[in-house]
């Protein structure tokens, strides 16, 4: 697996697409598995960039497939759509344009009503594959250039930047029955590119979205004890997980192809498992020696 010792884990920041669950299918005996985990009473949490539905979507589809897991507002999962909705809050956003599903654009503005007589304060963009045509990119573009018409009003000298908010930039994502597939990440390039904007990304592996998570575990030890599980080398394991020093463990379900470990430019993981339950099954054995 790997040559460097594993320190006494605390904590664990679980990867919930590709890593416990693959469209309605659980990963190989990861129900069994996160169940026992839960009898240990160690710290988890999941961690969870999925934008395409809604938190209570993410927390019903672990439900039917066999996952014990909290429902409602839980500070035990933890999405891109909660940390958008705390933006919006926070920011004082008051008419964002989303390009996103339906359902993720409704848990976004709940906490916040829009008002459609001022103009569009943000871009805000995840996962939503009915909305990546010209004209909603060129609304978006529009927007954050200043030249949309919600934004003629305002004095050329009065005009504010306009922030392109990604909920998370992942090149692809894993879909059952599909294989990999284009996640958001292509579409907020484009953007990036044709602004020149970089945009702010609220989820992972933001360094914000990973400490916002620690720190509600209510843990005061070293980062080094709090281990990160996923699929995906870039989006579950680097930027904030890297810098924050948590201890790294990939997966080889979901989007996981071989090589990942040792892809060019990602910093390479700690551990490499053939599934969360093979993880789990070491964890749990090391707790108990």
């Amino acid at each position: 697996m790997t040559a460097k010792a594993r320190p006494v884990i605390r904590a664990l920041l679980i990867d919930i697409s590709g890593t416990l669950i693959i469209g309605s299918t659980p990963t190989p005996r990861a129900v069994g598995a996160l169940a026992e985990l839960r009898r240990t009473r160690l710290p988890f949490r999941f961690c969870s960039n999925t934008s395409k539905e809604s938190t209570s979507a993410i927390q019903k589809r672990m439900l039917d497939a066999g996952f014990d897991v909290q429902t409602g507002e839980s500070e035990e999962l933890w999405t891109s759509l909660k940390a958008a909705r705390s933006f919006i809050e926070t920011r004082g956003i008051r008419r964002p344009y989303f390009l996103l599903s339906e359902a993720a654009k409704d848990e976004c503005i709940s906490a916040r009503r829009q008002d459609p007589n001022v103009p569009y304060d943000a871009v805000i963009v995840g996962l939503a594959p009915t909305h990546f045509d010209y004209d909603n990119l060129n609304t978006a573009f529009r927007i954050l250039v200043g030249e949309h018409d919600s934004q003629k009003q305002i004095h050329e000298d009065r005009k504010p930047s306009i922030p392109l908010i990604a909920l998370h930039k992942a090149r692809f994502i894993e879909s059952s029955g599909h294989g990999l597939m284009l996640g958001p990440g292509p579409f907020v390039a484009a953007l990036e590119n044709a602004t020149g904007k970089e945009a702010e990304v609220l989820g992972k592996p933001s360094k914000a979205f990973f400490q916002t998570v620690i720190e509600s575990l209510d843990y005061e030890g070293p980062n080094e004890c709090i281990a990160v599980i996923g699929d995906d080398i870039q989006t579950d394991l680097g930027g904030g997980a890297t810098d924050l020093r948590l201890w790294r463990i990939l997966v080889k379900t979901g989007k996981y192809r071989p090589g990942d470990e040792s892809r060019d430019g990602m910093h390479p993981p700690d551990e490499v498992w053939d599934s969360f339950a093979g993880f789990v099954d070491s964890l749990l054995s090391a707790h108990d020696a």
